[in-house]
């Protein structure tokens, strides 16, 4: 009877740990970010060319979306 107890016990425990380890936003967030920022520095050691090309990726799409945002708010200033 105590076994049984204490597997269910576990089994709870278990079960509230993936709830929260789900619902809990803020500890997703450092997780992930780890695991980019540790899968970048690992690309950089690797291939630092396709790191230089992902940043510059980003970097044009960034300007670009700023480019697009600045030229409409000038041209509905126009109007």
């Amino acid at each position: 009877m105590r076994a049984k107890a204490a597997d269910a016990r576990a089994a709870l425990a278990s079960t509230l740990d993936a709830i929260e380890y789900k619902f809990n936003i803020p500890k997703q967030l450092r997780i992930t970010r780890r695991r980019l920022s540790r899968a970048l520095h690992e690309l950089g050691e690797e291939n630092g060319l396709a790191l230089i090309g992902i940043a510059l990726g980003a970097a044009t799409v960034v300007g670009t979306v700023v480019w697009f945002g600045a030229n409409a708010i000038v041209q509905a200033r126009e109007k």
